[in-house]
């Protein structure tokens, strides 16, 4: 109980807080777009970058780590795919909803919550999972949808959204950069380290608010119970207990390690999936109510997992 007050409590009143700022309309859509992007653009990829400039050759080697969190990915991102398949939606749309239940909200509360429950030795872990959410299963459902979208034609153009949205990525440069100087023993300049500390120190508390403003002022619709309960049930019990069976049964790695996957695999749906809804202009009810009802069970989910991994 004393791990649960001392590091999900404080996460989900963060939270709550942001939730409260937009309901009471203190920050309104325009606000809460300029946090959003200071958050994306600024202060997590300081943290990152920060994180991946001090990780060692033995921490990236950890092979273990990045399959088992994926095969989480895979198994949720699969049976939810399939069910919207048979419930007859299209393929792009069938794609959102296996993003819903593979896409962790690692950047804006897993690495927050790592660093309050496992402290900054876990930071590394967090990193390479945002990196395996953020861009590789985020770009993967950008070439489903493009590909069901044009029907095959194009395909020239679809790899070009992909390059694009590889190198415009602040999430995915920031950390390739900071791998590289870690990789390669450079030392980084006292000042460039003192300025992406305090940068990357505001990117807990403001990514943690951005979710409460979206959760207040994003019009969610529960008509469909039944999809959002599924996706729901798949993101917040399939996916952890895949990742645990695969790190605590299946492959060696560091206890800290296993324990960060299962956690961070067993975060409530990031924004990502919404976001790429309403940009290709599919249905995004289901994927509001998911994202919402998510959050609120997670508070009881990840609550329990932090009792017991902390």
């Amino acid at each position: 109980m004393q791990a649960v007050l001392n590091a999900a409590l404080p996460i989900f009143a963060l939270i709550l807080t942001g939730f409260l700022c937009g309901r009471t309309a203190l920050f309104g859509p325009a606000a809460t777009d300029s946090l959003n992007r200071f958050a994306i653009y600024l202060a997590l990829p300081a943290l990152m970058f920060g994180a991946m400039a001090k990780i060692t050759p033995e921490q990236v080697a950890q092979v273990g780590f990045s399959v088992a969190f994926l095969g989480g990915i895979v198994a949720a991102f699969a049976a939810a795919y399939i069910l919207g398949i048979l419930r007859g939606a299209g393929m792009a749309q069938a794609c959102i909803e296996g993003l819903d239940a593979g896409y962790s909200n690692v950047g804006f509360m897993g690495i927050p919550l790592c660093l309050l429950v496992f402290g900054s030795a876990s930071l590394p872990a967090a990193v390479i999972a945002t990196l395996f959410t953020a861009c590789v299963l985020f770009l993967f459902a950008i070439v489903l949808i493009e590909l069901d979208l044009q029907k095959g034609a194009g395909r020239a153009g679809t790899a070009r959204k992909v390059v694009l949205a590889l190198v415009r990525n602040p999430l995915l440069i920031a950390p390739l950069a900071g791998l590289a100087v870690g990789l390669t023993g450079v030392s980084v300049p006292a000042p460039v380290e003192r300025f992406a500390s305090l940068l990357g120190g505001a990117a807990s508390p403001c990514a943690l608010i951005c979710i409460g403003l979206f959760l207040a002022q994003e019009r969610v619709v529960l008509a469909d119970v039944r999809p959002i309960a599924a996706l729901v049930g798949l993101k917040l019990l399939l996916q952890p207990a895949v990742t645990a069976l695969l790190v605590f049964h299946v492959f060696e790695m560091p206890s800290l390690w296993a324990r960060a996957a299962v956690l961070l695999s067993a975060l409530p749906i990031g924004s990502g999936p919404f976001t790429l809804a309403k940009l290709y202009g599919l249905e995004a009810g289901v994927t509001s109510g998911a994202i919402l009802l998510s959050h609120i069970a997670s508070v009881l989910t990840v609550s329990l997992l932090v009792a017991w991994l902390a």
